[in-house]
């Protein structure tokens, strides 16, 4: 689920957007000032924050200033009264990720939250290229496997397997679904090749690097 810090301090605008929020299955929390939202978002992890900018104590602007400033990178929505082109230009040369404008539809601001939040997984999937599970990392773009500093080769079959068991580290998955999805449906359930390739990856990885969690399947360790 997604967590959104809703700062604004108009008991009239928090209500109706905290509760259409949660009915669409967000979590919420609330700031009715500036220092408030820049203590929350810095002590929580929040997906995404909705910003006014005439707030008490400190303002909107100081707000986005030092999130951005400190390299804070959820998206930020400013809903706002102000509907002068200067201040919209200014919100978004500052950091924000939309701006709009009071009153509002509260489903135009949903759209717009989905959009921003499905920009920011479309961004973070374009830049995870390496998976890590301890002291054991692959890269999706090169196909290299390192074991800490050192380079480890590995077949086509093997990296496909290893990427398989490194997508969940810390859970076990079963030899059923590791034939599945790394050799297709076309083999014999009652196969071994999967007991066979895990020896293969631990004679390059190392002994320990895969367990094995007797009738169930393998696990990496995370």
């Amino acid at each position: 689920m997604n967590r959104i810090l809703i700062v604004e301090d108009e008991v009239r605008i928090i209500a109706p957007v905290e509760r259409g929020l949660r009915s669409h299955g967000f979590i919420t929390a609330v700031a009715k000032d500036g220092r408030e939202a820049i203590s929350l978002a810095r002590d929580a992890d929040f997906d995404l924050l909705i910003l006014d900018i005439g707030l008490p104590n400190v303002d909107g602007w100081v707000v986005l200033r030092e999130l951005r400033e400190r390299g804070e990178q959820m998206p930020i929505v400013i809903l706002s009264a102000r509907d002068d082109i200067r201040d919209k230009v200014a919100g978004l040369e500052g950091g924000a990720n939309d701006y709009m404008t009071k009153p509002f539809s509260f489903q135009e601001l949903l759209a717009r939250i989905r959009l921003r939040l499905r920009e920011t997984r479309v961004s973070q999937t374009k830049e995870e290229k390496i998976l890590k599970a301890g002291n054991i990392s692959l890269n999706l773009h090169t196909h290299q496997v390192y074991v800490g500093d050192r380079l480890v080769e590995l077949a086509a079959r093997e990296f496909s397997l290893l990427e398989t068991l490194m997508q969940q580290p810390g859970r076990v998955i079963s030899r059923d679904r590791l034939l599945k999805e790394v050799w297709g449906y076309d083999y014999d359930p009652g196969s071994n090749i999967v007991d066979v390739y895990i020896g293969y990856l631990r004679k390059k990885l190392g002994n320990y690097s895969i367990e094995t969690v007797r009738g169930v399947g393998y696990c990496l360790p995370s």
